[in-house]
């Protein structure tokens, strides 16, 4: 962030794909940004600019005079100023001297060339990227010099990985604890802490050589110590520099990144074709007219002249839209264009080196959307805008802070497109993927699922009837912290932070609730007390007599329960632990008790000098008071539960976890962690930024447009991409399973049987009456599908399995009274399974049945 608040950066070009450079940068935070442009607004420009405005066409404002107060208001803290002078190959370049990044859209490949090599060949070099967006079709160049040093290629966050052994050899081989896959390549350097026997190791960072997911050698280890046990080691971030060529040295022998490795060809096909895109331009000073087939016949024989086995109907598609720009395809460019920006100002992320070419989120999506000419879209968002978004989502400004996103996304969608109808709802959609998935198949409807974390990104499309669906797949559960490791060995300091949290739970929010819910049932503390008196048994009434007793009534009472707190967690639970567990305690195989990963507790006295103490105390002191009353009333039997809110810096929230995190961290000496890094953890925040949230919706609208266009089942792709990396990945979608199902014989003699197969997108249909019985229900399924039922499921509910007792006489129960619909109910969802085909196997399933309770079906 420092390097960006310094960096001044130079965008020419004011098109869709300009605009959407514009504003990720802006929202990233650079100090300077000039936004470049000579043309005049057009309508054309109302289709990708989304910054644009009808009134802009109508005065003829120049492109970057026109969006300049609207990226400006982005963010305060970003210079944005405009030009309108000649940019071509009789210009002065000197002016371009004072700034670190150069980008280029809508630019003619030999102006490109000059002023990159311009760029390179200055001293300190000039970062350029170059950009364009043709119809189907896109491109990025970057050069960001001869030596362009990155001091974190991955950003990854390097993790704790305890040790298990480490051999006395050369090389001594390292074995990573309970069978954990290591993750790291040859060539790549760990740091070793605490480890005990070969204690040299400490502090001192050694090169690996990867053996197996789980070991690696580390070198001559004959000499040093023994190894006992204990320890863990880190990856060592090591800069890594990269070499540039110029634009005209890449142009014959460029260097591509493949996203589609089932089409390992299509990059560089991509490149010929643009080529001979810039060599029409430079003859005929204008790109192909659109659906003209003589042009794209001219574009046909320029592309050969480059590359030979170049698809004709690759070279005439983007002749006929080379005029155009497709929203989608400039966001999703846009985005990893950004990207490149910022890495080229910070030196952080491995950079793209040096061509990506291919042809064809939330307020993204919307934009997209609006773009394209979407007719009516529906929004929900039970969230409000917080300051934090204001970073990477461009719909909102400062003064839409605490106000509802979606309804806010609406009006800012209307100003893009005024004949889009936006309908902004409240609800909250959960469990979110699962839940929608579930009713996109029911209701047989297209899926397009996206996501973010950080600079990473995933799309997936689900069609009905021809791809799977989320359910078909489950993600891996997420790794849990075992409860003794947080009661009472914690290793690192998610450990610690997770305590803390859990302890904030319990006594400002848990304990609380459970309080109010007693006292609710319970009239007054007399009538508890004469019942406790009589000796009944009443559930929860020791804990919440417990809290009414302790529940401090003024200020000085906060302080004494917050001091008394310290002691129990941070010093009488230590003593405890080291009682039951002495430092010398061996188990029964000889080992020491107290070893890697469990770290023995150090008792912490109360020091009012400490800063950490007095936070913690201040913390816990001023949430007892927010739930504290003053007399023995009614109202003091009611509390006021906190729910954890990490961003109002004002309620104590974060500064209870943040101290009692770092004193139980300091208590089993564990590295402290910043507040920062314990908020993110806290309060599980996933990583979100401006420019992977542009491509993912860029991807995932490309779909939308193959989904409306009635493709076929090739057409569609999956994506993922790491922008850090970088790496692009686009899969196939998963094709759609059938499950064969036995309907019956169709021949006495031979047995042979007829059947019939279906998929999670088919869906039975029966429809009934007033006085449709269970026994109904069954036959019809037969009489219509061929097949009896043998289990019938609503929900959880059975309502019918022959071997439940009671079950048969269910048959003859009209499927109202079975069910219980509510008045306005019309149908509802059933779940059937049939016999199997040999005694002993499972029942198979079937496809869900929807039972109308009433027939309108038109059947007689």
């Amino acid at each position: 962030m420092q390097q960006m608040a310094q960096s001044s950066v130079f965008l020419s070009g004011m098109g869709g794909l300009g605009v959407e450079i514009a504003k990720n940068i802006v929202l990233a935070g650079v100090k300077v940004l000039t936004l470049h442009d000579t043309k005049q607004c057009e309508t054309w420009d109302l289709g990708s600019n989304f910054f644009l405005r009808q009134d802009d066409v109508l005065t003829q404002r120049n492109r970057a005079v026109a969006v300049h107060p609207r990226v400006a208001e982005l963010n305060p803290y970003v210079h944005v100023d405009t030009s309108s002078s000649s940019l071509d190959l009789s210009t002065d370049l000197c002016f371009l001297k004072r700034y670190q990044c150069v980008i280029l859209t809508e630019a003619r490949l030999s102006l490109q060339k000059k002023i990159n090599d311009f760029c390179h060949f200055h001293q300190p070099p000039i970062r350029f990227i170059g950009c364009d967006a043709y119809g189907i079709c896109v491109r990025v160049f970057c050069d960001f010099g001869d030596q362009f040093e990155v001091s974190d290629p991955t950003g990854e966050e390097a993790k704790e990985m305890f040790i298990q052994n480490i051999t006395q050899g050369n090389p001594g081989v390292v074995t990573c604890m309970d069978s954990r896959t290591h993750g790291l390549q040859t060539g790549q350097s760990v740091l070793f802490r605490e480890v005990n026997g070969m204690d040299t190791l400490n502090g001192t960072a050694r090169q690996v050589t990867v053996l197996s997911p789980y070991s690696f050698a580390v070198g001559d280890t004959s000499c040093l110590r023994p190894y006992a046990h204990g320890g863990f080691f880190l990856l060592v971030k090591t800069p890594r520099t990269y070499s540039f060529e110029t634009m005209e040295q890449q142009l014959s022998e460029p260097q591509v990144l493949t996203p589609d490795f089932s089409k390992p060809e299509a990059p560089l096909q991509i490149h010929a074709a643009m080529l001979a895109l810039d060599a029409f331009q430079e003859q005929h000073n204008r790109l192909p007219n659109i659906g003209c087939c003589q042009d794209a016949e001219v574009l046909v024989k320029l592309t050969e002249e480059v590359n030979h086995t170049l698809t004709n109907r690759l070279v005439r598609c983007l002749s006929r839209t080379a005029q155009g720009s497709l929203p989608p395809l400039a966001a999703a460019v846009g985005g990893i264009a950004s990207q490149e920006v910022l890495k080229a100002l910070t030196g952080k992320f491995a950079p793209l080196q040096q061509w990506v070419g291919c042809g064809a989120i939330g307020c993204e999506m919307l934009k997209n959307f609006a773009l394209l000419g979407v007719g009516l879209v529906c929004v929900t968002d039970p969230d409000l805008i917080e300051k934090s978004n204001l970073n990477r989502q461009f719909l909102f400004r400062s003064q839409h802070i605490q106000k509802p996103k979606s309804t806010t996304a609406a009006v800012a969608t209307l100003e893009i497109n005024p004949e889009m109808q936006v309908d902004a709802h409240l609800n909250k959609v959960c469990p979110a993927r699962r839940y929608v998935d579930s009713r996109s198949v029911s209701n047989q409807k297209a899926l397009l699922d996206s996501g973010t974390m950080g600079t990473k990104g995933h799309t997936e499309i689900i069609v009905p009837n021809l791809t799977e669906s989320y359910n078909s797949h489950r993600d891996p559960p997420e790794e849990e912290i075992p409860f003794c490791t947080l009661k009472s060995f914690p290793a690192v300091i998610e450990h610690t932070i997770q305590w803390a949290r859990d302890k904030f739970e319990s006594a400002f929010a848990h304990k609380p609730t459970i309080y109010n819910m007693f006292w609710q049932t319970h009239s007054s503390a007399e009538a508890v007390l004469q019942r406790m008196q009589q000796r009944e048994t009443l559930e929860g009434a020791f804990q919440v007599v417990k809290l009414l007793s302790r529940r401090p009534s003024q200020w000085e009472h906060c302080i004494i329960l917050a001091r008394l707190k310290f002691d129990k967690y941070f010093k009488r639970k230590a003593l405890q632990l080291l009682h039951s567990f002495p430092l010398d305690t061996r188990l029964k195989d000889g080992s020491l008790f107290w070893q890697s990963p469990k770290r023995p507790p150090s008792p912490i006295e109360f020091d009012l000098k400490d800063t950490l103490s007095e936070e913690e105390r201040e913390a816990i002191a001023q949430l007892e008071e927010a739930i504290t009353a003053d007399h023995v009333t009614p109202e003091r039997l009611r509390m006021s539960p906190r729910l954890f809110e990490k961003d109002d810096d004002l309620n104590g929230h974060m500064d209870f976890v943040a101290s009692a995190s770092s004193l139980r961290a300091r208590m089993y000496s564990i590295e402290v962690a910043d507040r920062l890094k314990t908020k993110r953890i806290a309060g599980k925040i996933i990583p979100a930024i401006a420019t992977a949230t542009a491509a993912v919706a860029g991807l995932v609208s490309l779909e939308l447009v193959k989904v409306v266009g009635g493709y076929g089942f090739e057409s569609f792709n999956n994506c993922f991409f790491n922008l850090a990396i970088p790496v692009m990945v686009l899969t196939e979608a998963a094709p759609v399973k059938r499950t064969q199902i036995r309907l019956g014989e169709t021949h006495l003699y031979t047995h042979t049987w007829k059947t019939s197969s279906f998929s999670i997108w088919d869906r039975w249909t029966v429809w009934g009456h007033q006085h449709f019985s269970l026994s109904d229900f069954i036959s019809a399924v037969l009489v219509h599908y061929g097949i009896e039922p043998t289990m019938v499921v609503h929900g959880v509910k059975m309502l019918y399995v022959p071997v439940m007792p009671g079950h048969n006489k269910r048959l003859k129960l009209t499927m109202q009274k079975l069910i219980k619909p509510s008045v306005d109910r019309r149908y509802v969802d059933l779940t059937v399974s049939f016999a199997p085909e040999s005694d002993g196997d499972e029942d198979l399933p079937g496809p869900p049945v929807r039972y109308y309770f009433i027939d309108n079906s038109g059947a007689s």
